[in-house]
Parts: structure tokens; C-alpha cells; sequence
């Protein structure tokens, strides 16, 4: 058997400007897609081999989706594409001095450093939230959540332990933004649709869905009638909405939140917020709050001329007036910083003046399972059916290749005049290593 390669990138020098790419996200897509054609060798390093589209990761969750319908691989996507690199491997570090990254496999010179490595779940220091939680980041995530939501269903049946019972089919979900939200809805959705056919021997009206938000109102990103409406969509789907209220702490069994009330449930969903997700090596002065990388207006990192960062991980403070304390960590900034960074790296080699990033908000939306969806345009807000139809195009259009577009479209007909989900899969066991 020949000897594994591990030490070594295997990248050739073209004599032309290499840029390297940290994550493949959103927004590291972006300036990979924009290098296309241009004198330049793009290498994009990423720990997995695909891009995860992540507005649909709940879907995967409560088993309206299947994994392949929104991932898609790296290679595929530029398998025609002339001086482009991918490696599978992470980031571990970044030596500005010597224009070098280390990685798992090995390191490689860079003339041009673009971090895209996107975010993290943020815990806030509740060290026993983060053991006994489950986040919501990865398409490993919703894997796994999908098999502990049908899992404690099965282990339900099996117990005479009311207790026990109801706690394996009450779902905690702290964080009333989108995903905290659009998870609470589909979830719902299990409840009323699905379950009662599936495990007739349970009650499944005992079921409780429970929201925990911090702050006085749902969807905080978004006006105040989508979140007044968000709110009024849950509660007639029977979620239990706990607004004002924080978590305190979780051991997997009980949660304790700051009004004093305490809430028994075998599965708490964490989509309370997310920091920065940085690589080791540069300044301290390069770093923000939430462990994000200070940038200026061309998203270059504070204290370096050629190393940028994009996306979740970039802090633009004070510098676009639309957005003085910096960009929502979502998709569509991190896309048009992405698109304008591969632009202004081409400006620079050929001894141009860059443009600065000016972000144009497009709106912003949210699902709350059938019919229901609310949306936030520049000009006008609506929320009902056509706000969900809306949604679903928007994300349907956003998908990459059109095997995923198709199969999400036939997925969500499917669900719609079946009142049916086709994906009730547990894959692999605990004792696989697999919760």
C-alpha cells in the first residue's frame, strides 16, 4: 500500500499571485467564483469537501430535507476552472511574517489571504449549556439533531415513566431569530402532522415546543411587525414563546431560565447567537467584539495590507453609515464582500485604486412552517402565503446546481399536498459514535 501524504499541499508555483481562501461559506465562495479567469492561482481550504447552504439546515433537522439537497461539492462546482485548488484540510494558523498558513496538511506561501472561516455557536461562558446542547452550524448538526428528535421518540414508547415521557417529547429551542423561529415551526409541524401517524401509542398532544428569547420580541433583526406576527404564528401553532426570559443553565435534563422557571426536556436547541470564528496568528489589535476581525472599508484586516476577511467573521465598525456598528452575520454580506474583495485583489495586482464595501440590504425573511412566512423588503413589508411563497423562491433560486433546486422543489411539493415528510431516518447509532 503506498505511503499516505500528509505533509505536503501539492501546489504548484504558476508564477502568478496566489490567493487562499479560508472557507468555503457564503462569502468564500463568493471571491472564489469572482477569480475565475484572472491572473491569479485561487487555492480554497476548507474542512469539508462541499458548501452547506445553512438557511436550510433546519430542514434537514425535522426531516422535510434531505442531506444532499443543499450541499454541493467543491471540486463539481469549479471542476472547469483553470488554476484553482482545492484542499481538504484546516486552517490551523497564519504567519503574516513569512506570507505562510499552517494547515493539517501542511503549509503554503500566499501572496493574497482572503478569512472567510464564517462563525461559531456562542455559549456566552455557560460551559454546562454547551456539553448538553445541541447548535444548529453544520450539516453534522442537523444530522445528528434529526436522529435524537426521532430517537427520543422511539425511546418514548418504551418507558411507563410519565416524566420521562414527556420529557423525551418536549423541545426547548433558545433563540428567537430565524433560525430559532423557522425551527419552532417545523417542529410544530412533526407535531400536528406527522407524529400522531407515526406513534399512535403516544399521546403526542402531551408534546411541548417551547421558545426562549432574551430580549421583549421575536426576530430582532427584523421590524416590529414581522416580529409581532412571528409571534402570533407560534402561539397558534402551540409553541410556547418565553420572551424577556434568559437560560441560566441546562444539564441535559432541567432548564433553569432567570424568571425562576425551570422546564424539563431531554433536547435543548442552542440558535442564541454566534461569535467570530478566526484563525490563530494574527495581532491583537486585528481582533473586535464577539472575536471578530476588525476590518476597514475594503475588508482589510486591521494592521495588514494583504490578508482580508469576509463575512461573520469581519467587523466593519464605524465606516459604512448605513452600518455603523458593523453587518448582520448573514449570507448576503458576506456574499457582496466576497464578490468586491475578488474585484479589489485584481485592482491591486494591476496597480488600481480599490472600492470600498458598501452593503445594499435586499431584506430580510423568515418561515414559520405552512403558509406562514414574514418578509422585509426596502420598499414594503408583508407577511401571510405570498410572504412564504416569496421565501421559498428566494431559496429555491439560492441553491447551487440545479439537481438541488430540483429536488427541494419536488421535496417541498411533496410535503405540501401530503402533509408528509419522507426523510424520517435515524442514521447510525450512539454506540457508532453518532448521537
Amino acid at each position: 500500500m503506498p505511503k499516505l501524504i500528509t505533509t505536503q499541499t501539492r501546489i504548484a508555483d504558476l508564477g502568478k499571485p496566489r490567493v487562499i481562501i479560508i472557507g468555503g461559506g457564503f462569502g468564500g465562495l463568493e471571491v472564489a467564483k469572482g477569480l475565475v479567469g484572472t491572473q491569479t492561482q485561487t487555492v480554497l481550504f476548507d474542512k469539508y469537501n462541499h458548501h452547506c447552504f445553512q438557511p436550510l439546515l433546519y430542514q434537514v433537522a425535522t426531516s422535510a430535507l434531505e442531506t444532499s439537497s443543499i450541499v454541493f461539492p467543491f471540486r463539481k462546482h469549479f471542476r472547469n476552472t483553470h488554476d484553482f485548488y482545492f484542499r481538504l484540510g484546516e486552517v490551523t494558523a497564519i504567519k503574516p511574517e513569512t506570507r505562510c498558513i499552517e494547515t493539517s496538511i501542511g503549509s503554503v506561501k500566499y501572496d493574497y489571504l482572503v478569512i472567510a472561516s464564517g462563525a461559531e455557536t456562542n455559549f456566552y461562558g455557560l460551559k454546562d449549556v454547551e456539553q448538553n446542547s445541541h447548535p444548529m452550524k453544520t450539516i453534522i448538526d442537523a444530522i445528528k439533531l434529526r436522529n435524537i428528535i426521532i430517537r427520543n421518540f422511539e425511546t418514548a414508547l418504551l418507558t411507563d415513566d410519565k416524566e420521562l415521557m414527556n420529557s423525551l417529547m418536549d423541545f426547548v429551542i433558545v433563540g428567537g431569530g430565524p433560525t430559532g423561529v423557522e425551527l419552532a415551526g417545523a417542529i410544530s409541524e412533526l407535531k400536528h402532522d406527522i407524529f400522531p401517524k407515526d406513534y399512535p401509542e403516544l399521546e403526542v398532544s402531551q408534546m411541548d415546543i417551547h421558545i426562549v428569547e432574551a430580549t421583549p420580541r421575536l426576530l430582532n433583526g427584523m421590524s416590529e411587525e414581522a416580529g409581532t406576527k412571528a409571534l402570533e404564528y407560534l402561539k397558534k401553532m402551540g409553541v410556547h414563546v418565553h420572551l424577556n426570559t434568559a437560560v441560566k443553565s441546562y444539564d441535559g435534563h432541567e432548564v433553569l431560565m432567570s424568571t425562576g422557571e425551570k422546564l424539563i426536556s431531554r433536547t435543548l436547541i442552542w440558535a442564541a447567537g454566534v461569535k467570530g470564528n478566526p484563525v490563530a496568528g494574527l495581532k491583537a489589535e486585528a481582533f473586535g467584539r464577539s472575536s471578530r476581525l476588525l476590518v476597514d472599508e475594503f475588508n482589510r484586516v486591521k494592521g495588514y495590507d494583504n490578508i482580508f476577511a469576509i463575512g461573520d467573521v469581519a467587523l466593519m465598525e464605524g465606516v459604512d453609515p448605513k452600518f455603523p456598528k458593523g453587518h448582520p452575520m448573514m449570507a448576503p454580506p458576506a456574499q457582496q464582500q466576497g464578490e468586491l474583495v475578488a474585484k479589489n485583489i485584481c485592482r491591486l495586482i494591476n496597480k488600481k485604486e480599490m472600492k470600498p464595501f458598501r452593503y445594499f440590504d435586499k431584506g430580510s425573511m423568515a418561515t414559520i412552517g405552512r403558509n406562514r412566512a414574514v418578509v422585509d423588503l426596502k420598499a414594503f413589508k408583508f407577511q401571510g402565503f405570498f410572504a412564504w411563497f416569496v421565501w421559498m423562491f428566494v431559496h429555491l433560486m439560492s441553491l447551487i446546481g440545479f439537481r438541488n433546486k430540483f429536488f427541494v422543489l419536488l421535496s417541498w411539493l411533496w410535503s405540501y399536498f401530503s402533509f408528509d415528510k419522507s426523510n424520517r431516518l435515524i442514521i447510525a447509532r450512539p454506540k457508532d459514535g453518532v448521537q
